[in-house]
């Protein structure tokens, strides 16, 4: 079982299972939302058990995707591509060790120009 919660605690989670490897998103919408890249990992919903839900916003970011967030404290969370099976979780959110490591960058052609990748992991442009 891996826990997390939003910056105040008015937001918790619980994942059952396993993680998958996580990737790191550089495309400027995540940079947005997070304040610099993202880095997720994707989980079937059953697995997710939020509690605290009603302090959950979600900013719909395009037609497709959805962004939570607490509403209390501004923590950025969740990364809901609407109509899937899964959903994504940022890595910061998480308060136990996850026992995962990055697996790639997508969306570099949109990176900041203040940072470099040099983790050698697979890079993706789009």
């Amino acid at each position: 079982m891996h826990q997390g919660s939003c910056l105040c605690g008015a937001v918790r989670f619980e994942v059952a299972g396993e993680l998958s490897p996580p990737t790191a998103c550089h495309c400027t919408k995540c940079r947005k939302h997070t304040g610099h890249y993202e880095a997720g990992t994707d989980v079937p919903r059953t697995a997710l058990t939020v509690f605290g839900e009603d302090k959950v916003g979600w900013y719909h970011s395009s037609e497709k995707v959805r962004r939570g967030f607490c509403t209390v404290c501004g923590s950025s969370l969740f990364f809901d591509p609407i109509h899937h099976a899964r959903i994504g979780i940022y890595m910061g959110a998480f308060d136990t060790p996850t026992n995962t490591r990055l697996a790639m960058h997508i969306f570099v052609a949109d990176k900041g120009d203040y940072y470099d990748i040099a983790d050698g992991l697979p890079q993706n442009l789009q």
